[in-house]
């Protein structure tokens, strides 16, 4: 196991060399001169060339990659051009209101997947599969804004369930008062693309011939679906999950943006209004590299779920 971690880890470091360069290439010669951006219409020259010498880019294009490649190295990518503030100092302070609202959210539909998805595959056919699945053919032509909207105005503004907006410096607070409705609606938008999914997962193993088997040894159905049928099917779960990890932590910026949690999406969100290119740069580096060990992640989860699963 330890040998195929270490394997994995450097084959990582040539992807991550083509992303490092990618993004080098697209802020450095896609992106545009940053030193206008920075001094605004109203500047000359001579303001211009010192803002290139403050950010290196009157270097060499070598140069400037190197100095990228150490930004990486040192997670020290300078600070931010809007606020003045340490890149990392703000993805840091960041992180944790995403994951505030990211885990719980997660965790949740996984389970609520699993469980309707385990449910319906055993009855398919019948009236409560057809009904199911015509509810998240509904749910999912609904845009995410209509969500927000709903739900904002009827559990927060009318029946004061919930804050509006808000989001305070303890955890047990945010968690249970500020992140609450974001969870809710989070998970209104993805239980039914979800279902869908997981619904098919077990089908296919449902009409394998070893549940025909396990039944035919008078196996309860409860043992066969939540021991044999689920442990099957929860390898492309995780692979879904944890595919869908890094992209939830950027993709949730509507959920930050109209209650106000500052958290990662809402930072991209400003700092790409502000063509703050550091943050941007930074943020896009650490999503690729938290992709690449949530694939290692996966792997090894396969592994513990199913002994049988060569890791290669």
């Amino acid at each position: 196991m330890l040998a195929y971690i270490l394997r994995r880890l450097w084959q990582m470091l040539p992807t991550m060399a083509g992303v490092v360069l990618l993004v080098f290439i697209l802020f450095n010669w896609i992106g545009g001169d940053p030193a206008y951006l920075l001094a605004g219409k109203m500047s000359d020259a001579a303001e211009i060339e010192n803002i290139r010498r403050q950010l290196g880019t009157d270097q060499p294009l070598q140069v400037q990659l190197w100095i990228f490649v150490k930004q990486i190295a040192t997670f020290d990518f300078g600070n931010a051009w809007s606020t003045g503030e340490p890149v990392s100092r703000i993805i840091a302070s960041r992180l944790g209101p995403s994951l505030t609202v990211l885990i719980p959210l997660t965790v949740l539909e996984t389970v609520t997947g699993i469980a309707l998805a385990l449910a319906v595959a055993f009855v398919r056919g019948s009236l409560t599969d057809r009904a199911l699945m015509l509810a998240c053919t509904v749910g999912m032509s609904v845009s995410i804004l209509v969500y927000i909207i709903a739900f904002q105005y009827a559990l927060a503004y009318k029946l004061g369930l919930f804050p509006v907006q808000g989001w305070g410096s303890a955890l047990g607070d945010n968690l249970l008062r500020y992140a609450a409705l974001p969870v809710l609606i989070g998970l209104a938008v993805s239980v039914a693309p979800t279902l869908r999914l997981y619904r098919s997962f077990v089908l296919d193993e449902v009409q394998q011939d070893y549940v025909r088997t396990a039944r035919a040894k008078g196996l309860s159905e409860r043992r066969i679906k939540w021991v044999h049928v689920l442990r099957n099917a929860a390898i492309p779960i995780i692979t879904h999950v944890m595919a869908n990890l890094p992209a939830l932590l950027i993709g949730a910026f509507l959920l930050e943006r109209f209650f106000g949690i500052p958290g990662i999406g809402r930072e991209v969100i400003l700092a790409v209004e502000r063509s703050d290119f550091p943050v941007i740069k930074a943020i896009t580096v650490y999503v690729a590299a938290a992709t690449m060990v949530f694939n290692l992640l996966a792997d090894l989860l396969y592994k513990a779920v199913d002994p049988r699963v060569e890791l290669a």
